[in-house]
């Protein structure tokens, strides 16, 4: 007769406890993740995922109530680095760091509840929750550019296919007539999020060998990217027959969805497609598919589980992590002297500026502190665009944007990123079109004594400053200058190399070192 265990009152109340701490240390980061899922359409599948998790627990409850649950410290020795990574996530500013600690933190408390021998019916549920956490601004800017020009040059190449005159330039579409701009929200990212997922999920009920189910998930990105591109060639060969009304509103909304309903078809077909390769005889897919009903419970000798002391530990680690994260917050930090944009100087050298302002529902949006957005000219020279964005205080994700952010936003479309070294100081350069405009852009972030153009670098030094200066103000720096018909790049390059050296020295009065 088989054993059926009870968690029993005791347990109940400590795990109750334990989510309850849970929710409270991590809320703000939980908040943000809502608000991704509720903003971002490529995030929106996240409100199921939580749901699906547990449906997935619930359906190896049977498996788990006879399981004889072994508690180890392994999971406290997880909690610890998890809790950690949360703190740098608080004090930087960096949600994915603390997103991603809440799931690890999830699986130490399982492990030190259960152990590996009986968690493993549920570590795969446990993982699905990875796919809610979006990915960092900056990064989901740079991966959609790529996955724009990739789409963009597949989907004129089925344009060319359906023998119609087509010419690339960047990410628009030339048809002669009429000209597509593969935006942002074209890359593929929309399809790419969730049927990523969407495969996991089949991977995960797919019962068959290992190389199968790899072979089932890893194939929802060339079937993102192979039916997105698609769906560019599609609309462009409409456009050339039926006119520029193809490409806009309904339609262009209508045949997003059609091509994801497409995706999701080719991914159960490949996976009928691989039931037939069995080695034995195919089973129905049905069957293999993890459809088939799971069993009744067996009657058993009932017993209640002992309470594990490595779980107990979790709860006083998280404990002691919420009283350390409010204290974080509560302590007084310091924010240095300086003086306000207002009066920085409108001539630095030859540079004559003119101060421009924002709307204010745009500087709350961006939390900013204080900035400055002049442009600056001279005689027989393209005028130059200066802004700045300081905050005195970078906690609880107020902190920059990154222009790669917000320049696809504003319908520009990066052609070149790169990195380069002026006045022995790192910036970033970018080169930015949008039609037969095209601009020049270096920006690099100022903080606390030094000059850095790697977000990640800078997250680091904002978390290491945080904890030994009590400090988190720092700047984006962005310089922009147009290139006319009549120069080079390289033109434009001397310009704002010229200028960054009459700015650069001027600049710690007004972002403290």
């Amino acid at each position: 007769m088989k054993t059926i265990w009870k968690m029993g009152e005791k347990n109940w109340g400590l795990l109750v406890t334990a989510l309850v701490l849970l929710l409270a240390i991590y809320w703000d980061g939980l908040s943000n993740l809502i608000v991704r899922w509720d903003r971002q359409e490529e995030y929106s599948h996240g409100y199921m995922l939580p749901v699906l998790t547990l449906y997935f627990i619930w359906q190896k409850k049977n498996e788990i109530i006879q399981s004889t649950f072994k508690p180890s410290w392994l999971g406290f020795w997880l909690a610890l680095p998890a809790l950690s990574i949360f703190l740098m996530g608080e004090v930087s500013a960096l949600f994915i760091l603390i997103h991603y600690s809440f799931v690890a933190v999830l699986l130490a408390m399982a492990l030190s509840i259960m152990g590996w021998p009986a968690i493993k019916p549920v570590f795969v549920p446990l993982l699905l929750l990875v796919f809610a956490i979006p990915i960092p601004y900056f990064l989901e800017a740079s991966l959609s550019a790529n996955l724009q020009l990739l789409s963009s040059k597949l989907g004129v190449a089925f344009i060319r296919w359906c023998s119609i005159p087509v010419y690339l330039e960047g990410n628009v579409i030339d048809l002669g007539s009429y000209q597509l701009q593969v935006v942002e929200a074209c890359s593929g990212l929309r399809y790419l999020f969730p049927l990523m997922s969407l495969g996991f999920i089949c991977a995960y009920l797919f019962e068959a060998a290992f190389w199968k189910r790899a072979v089932l998930f890893l194939s929802t990105i060339p079937i993102t990217l192979i039916m997105n591109s698609f769906r560019i060639g599609a609309i462009g060969v409409l456009v050339n027959s039926w006119g520029i009304e193809a490409a806009d509103g309904f339609l262009h909304d209508f045949e997003g969805w059609v091509v994801f309903m497409a995706c999701m078809a080719l991914l159960f077909l490949e996976m009928m497609l691989l039931t037939q390769l069995a080695v034995k005889k195919a089973r129905p897919l049905k069957e293999v598919f993890g459809l088939v009903a799971e069993a009744e419970l067996p009657e058993g000798e009932s017993k209640v589980r002992a309470i594990s002391s490595p779980f107990i530990a979790i709860i006083v680690l998280v404990a002691i992590m919420g009283a350390i994260v409010s204290t974080v917050d509560t302590r007084n930090e310091v924010f240095p002297e300086r003086k306000s944009f207002p009066e920085f100087p409108d001539n630095l050298a030859d540079w004559q500026g003119k101060q421009t302002t924002m709307k204010s529902n745009v500087i709350k949006t961006l939390g900013l502190s204080d900035y400055i957005m002049t442009n600056y000219a001279k005689p027989n020279s393209m005028s130059i665009n200066f802004y700045v964005a300081y905050y005195k205080s970078q906690r609880k994700g107020v902190s920059p944007h990154s222009p790669r952010v917000c320049i696809p936003g504003g319908g520009w479309q990066i052609s070149e990123i790169s990195r380069i070294d002026v006045n022995n100081s790192p910036v970033n350069r970018i080169v930015i079109k949008k039609g037969e405009s095209v601009q020049l852009v270096y920006y690099w972030f100022q903080q606390r004594g030094r000059i850095l153009a790697n977000e990640y670098l800078m997250k680091w030094y904002l978390f290491k400053d945080a904890v030994f200066l009590n400090r988190t103000d720092g700047a984006l720096v962005r310089i922009t200058t147009a290139v006319n018909s009549m120069e080079s790049i390289a033109d434009a390059d001397r310009r704002l190399a010229g200028f960054y050296q009459q700015v650069a020295p001027v600049l710690p009065e007004y972002i403290p070192n």
